[in-house]
């Protein structure tokens, strides 16, 4: 464990810090980008073992198995090996003359070591980038739209640009209820009661001098050259006068044909989210249904002896309560959840149900660090995946992870602590679903803190906050086992290494449902 200065940062980072060790690393991961051995000058390398008894029971059998003694200051406890970093005739099952095969033997192993954990902005943007190298097309999800009816469309992605079939308006039209005017008042009325009215065939031309009653969107006659409102006009006689408040000037209150768009205009680009406006558009400008990105598929592993499904806690257990949570929000998120599945604390249970998963992305819960049933990173060791992120700096949630499991299929795993798997879901998860779903990134909301926030002397914190006249008030019960607090919040502060003061402006990002819509089930 890091030797911490028991004054430094908040209690509930000093109390979720036994829960940090970073994973050990002894199977065939790639280096994580960004991630280098640390060398023997790197004073954050050589940290203490930790004080719990499970963890240094871990620590005494790897030692056991190393059969040797190094002579580096490496940390004691569970730690983190590079393989990448290692000559290929040092490494487990390699020769140095074939380093692609299988070798005579396992060779010597060098001790592990802890993997820096990668900095918060650093982790995001890397869940961001993961899936682009593996994914055809920028848009769609292995290069397949998704044909919609437009009942069906809202909460999708637009799959390709949105371009008006038609004029709008397709004709031109009344704004208002009155009388279409041809040329200078006064104006002659018809001497039957006749109008014009919407969804009705064409007019007869309007002689100039003469006036007709006309409703609201009705297809303007030919010869019109204005519209007077019904309360600006004064009909008597058989003749139609124009108040001296209001008088009548050129295409006044008619809508042109083509106002809004032409035919073939952009209306809106490919990755616009389909909200219920853009429905209504999408109609107006001819359309039935729509192109979108098919939703990436995850499926919900919640993992742990412990957890209950329904009642109250006792004997040691406790409620689940990241399963009824999880699905509702990766759909907010624009995916399309498949199962929530709840796993015991087995390890071969795990790997069947990773291995064969069918969804895109495979969400854990718990079982990320190092304890003697945090089965996570052996089961990826065990489907050789490739490591792209191992442990954020970040509090809540340090212990996350993202592996690419195939080149279409990833793994995003979240700590077991509620708030700490609401850290990982908008750290790993919410980037890397935005990228497969084509999603847009969302603009960054930095607002004033309405007080100071401590800091943790090396890691990013996310605190939930509420927004008050424009400044953001930091709420009580945000430790990583706490959800009291961001069910009240409008957002989680992104409060940088060493804390912020009173009025600092920090970035603060938004829950899923205050900006998306997530459509129906599928």
């Amino acid at each position: 464990m890091t030797n911490r200065d028991p004054r430094g940062g908040d209690a509930l980072d000093r109390e979720f810090d036994e829960a940090l060790a970073l994973a050990k690393d002894q199977g065939p991961y790639a280096r994580r980008p960004g991630a280098w051995p640390r060398t023997s000058q790197d004073p954050a390398s050589q940290e203490p073992a930790s004080q719990d008894p499970a963890r240094q029971g871990c620590a005494s059998q790897d030692s056991a198995s190393q059969g040797q003694v190094s002579q580096d200051p490496a940390p004691q406890g569970r730690t983190a090996r590079d393989p990448a970093s290692q000559d290929p005739a040092q490494r487990p099952g390699r020769s140095a003359d074939a380093p692609g095969g299988p070798g005579p033997g396992p060779g010597p192993r060098r001790p592990d070591r802890h993997r820096p954990a990668t900095p918060w902005p650093d982790a995001r943007a890397i869940a961001a980038r993961a899936p682009r190298n593996s994914r055809p097309s920028p848009t769609t999800l292995h290069g397949t739209p998704v044909v919609r009816p437009l009942p069906e469309a809202l909460g999708h992605v637009l799959a390709a640009p949105l371009t008006a079939l038609t004029d709008l308006p397709s004709f031109d039209t009344s704004a208002m209820d009155g009388w279409a005017l041809a040329g200078p008042g006064p104006w002659r009325l018809p001497t039957a009661d006749q109008s014009v009215l919407a969804g009705h065939a064409e007019a007869d031309p309007l002689p100039d001098g003469h006036a007709i009653r006309i409703a609201t969107g009705a297809r303007v006659p030919s010869g019109a050259t204005a519209v007077l409102r019904t309360e600006h006009g004064a009909a008597t006689g058989g003749w139609l006068y124009a108040t001296p408040a209001h008088p009548v000037s050129p295409g006044q209150d008619i809508r042109p044909r083509g106002q809004e768009c032409r035919s073939g205009d952009l209306l809106l680009p490919a990755g616009a989210v389909v909200t219920p406006v853009i429905l209504g558009l999408a109609a107006a400008a001819g359309y039935d249904e729509l192109p979108t990105v098919a939703r990436p598929r995850v499926e919900i592993l919640v993992l742990g002896d412990e957890l209950l499904r329904q009642g109250l806690p006792h004997d040691g257990r406790i409620r689940d309560a990241l399963g009824p949570m999880l699905a509702p929000w990766l759909r907010a998120l624009g995916a399309e959840p498949l199962a929530t599945r709840r796993l015991a604390d087995d390890a071969e249970a795990l790997y069947a149900a990773v291995a064969e998963s069918p969804a895109d992305v495979v969400l854990t819960t718990g079982g990320t660090a190092a304890g003697p049933v945090d089965h996570v990173h052996p089961t990826l060791r065990r489907l050789d995946a490739e490591l792209l992120v191992d442990g954020v700096a970040v509090r809540p949630g340090h212990p996350m992870l993202l592996a690419r499991l195939a080149p279409h299929k990833h793994l995003v795993g979240l700590p077991g602590n509620p708030l700490a798997a609401i850290s990982g879901l908008l750290t790993l998860a919410e980037p890397l679903l935005r990228t497969l779903a084509g999603r847009p990134a969302p603009v960054p909301c930095p607002a004033p803190l309405a007080a100071a926030v401590h800091g943790h002397p090396r890691d990013t914190r996310l605190v939930p906050v509420v927004f008050r006249e424009d400044e953001a008030f930091p709420l009580r019960f945000n430790g990583p086992a706490m959800l009291r607090g961001v069910a009240v919040a409008d957002g989680l502060a992104v409060v940088p290494p060493g804390g912020a003061e009173r009025g600092t402006e920090v970035e603060v990002l938004d829950l899923p449902w205050s900006t998306a819509w997530p459509g129906p089930q599928e």
